[in-house]
């Protein structure tokens, strides 16, 4: 009897305690978050607000940052509704009493159709605009400017074809890096500039995070993409594929300019002797390109 009224006695007082902890971690959290969020700076808000993506920087990447935006925007959604269900069932079915048993359902067959329709619903609905997203950022228009990227190790070279401002058609201007030197390329803003993708060697992956946008650099293969650069500033590019012991070199800028000052850096090539016939497209060594003599200028 004493040992059944003291379990009786010490039961209660048990879920009264916990409940009391519950509601205590659940303020501590409450508080530590709202005091992590004020704290942060205005650079870590803003990379909240854009969910870790950098702002987009062409007219391509606003369709890319509109599906990953609102991709998170679901995620969350979904994420809130299922710990909802979860917290609210814990609440709603604990047990109350030490000698209580809570009721046993095998099946609920509604909830077992929407549990499997709801995910499949939320898979093509992310893969149609996913599609979208990609058949637009894809899409071949009449191009401004043909810069022709050729990724070697370790390094990077641009080539400029056909361009006005060195001569029209059959021209070639260009600007290799090495190892030791990164190379900068540069375009002009508000204009359309296809990248035709080449490699002499490995696989790369050509991609510039402020344009949200990569493709891989294939041998042998014909890649390309084209790109609307709408704000005037720098960004870094990179190769994204692993591609061998100095893959952390194969580094380069980025710099949209306007049109006149796209102008001048070219004919700037020019006048350097950064010129060919064809687009230099480069071998196993950035300073030993394909149409280069050992001064590095062109043969």
């Amino acid at each position: 009897m004493i040992a059944e009224q003291r379990g009786s006695f010490v039961g209660p007082q048990l879920h009264r305690r916990a409940a009391g902890l519950v509601r205590r971690a659940a303020l501590v959290a409450a508080v530590g978050a709202l005091l992590f969020l004020t704290g942060c700076s205005a650079e870590q808000q803003h990379e909240w607000h854009n969910f870790a993506m950098p702002d987009p920087a062409t007219t391509e990447a606003d369709h890319i940052f509109s599906l990953w935006h609102w991709a998170w925007v679901a995620a969350l959604i979904t994420g809130a509704i299922v710990w909802g269900l979860i917290f609210w069932s814990v609440w709603r079915y604990h047990r109350r009493d030490d000698d209580e048993v809570p009721i046993q359902t095998r099946y609920n067959l509604p909830l077992e159709i929407f549990y499997t329709i709801a995910p499949i619903v939320m898979v093509v609905v992310f893969f149609y605009w996913t599609v979208n997203v990609q058949n637009v950022v894809l899409e071949d228009t009449e191009q401004d400017h043909t810069v022709n990227v050729v990724g070697q190790q370790w390094s990077w070279t641009f080539n400029y074809t056909d361009e006005e401002a060195t001569g029209g058609e059959g021209t070639n201007v260009y600007t290799s890096g090495t190892g030791s030197q990164i190379p900068t390329l540069v375009l002009p803003v508000d204009e359309t500039v296809q990248f035709n993708l080449y490699s002499p060697d490995v696989i790369h992956s050509f991609g510039i995070p402020g344009f949200l946008m990569k493709m891989d650099v294939v041998p042998g293969r014909f890649n390309h993409y084209q790109v609307t650069p709408d704000t005037i500033g720098e960004y870094r590019g990179k190769c994204y594929e692993l591609c061998g012991v100095y893959h952390s070199r194969m580094l380069f800028n980025v710099r949209v300019v306007s049109a006149e000052d796209y102008d001048a850096y070219l004919q700037d090539l020019q006048e350097q002797g950064f010129e060919s016939e064809t687009p230099v497209l480069g071998n196993g060594q950035a300073y030993t390109q394909a149409g280069l003599d050992e001064e590095g200028s062109a043969e």
